[in-house]
């Protein structure tokens, strides 16, 4: 992972998603302890609202091939692929977590292709919206 930004992640976040990390095992459990392993932890209300949080519906362009996305980054259980609701445990969740609007990240796909992704906008973001029980 060539481009690695600084990631700022809530210390809700941070905790509950330490805790599933310690209940799962495999590469992308593997990948999301490293990335909170090398995150910022900040307070939940203070996090900035151009920030991809759990919860966040957040709209990404995926630079390798021009296609742009939007979803929402959920706990595993809540994830529904055709509501757009993705695991924070796929590639793209924990490639996006943490990530700021405008900034980019190398990330290493299980198959082996690199994708860049660039966070375009936090379409809601349950910070912000003052809602920190989500």
């Amino acid at each position: 992972m060539s481009t690695q930004p600084r990631l700022l992640i809530t210390d809700q976040d941070f905790h509950r998603l330490t805790a599933l990390v310690s209940q799962i095992d495999g590469p992308q459990a593997d990948a999301l302890d490293e990335e909170l392993s090398r995150a910022d932890v900040v307070s939940h209300r203070e996090i900035p609202s151009d920030v991809v949080t759990m919860n966040s519906r957040v709209r990404f362009l995926d630079e390798t091939n021009h296609h742009e996305s939007e979803l929402t980054l959920v706990y595993p259980q809540d994830a529904r692929l055709e509501d757009n609701r993705i695991s924070i445990l796929a590639p793209v969740g924990v490639a996006l977590l943490g990530l700021k609007v405008g900034e980019t990240i190398d990330w290493k796909m299980p198959n082996g292709a690199l994708k860049k992704l660039k966070v375009l906008q936090i379409e809601f973001q349950p910070e912000a919206s003052g809602q920190f029980d989500l």
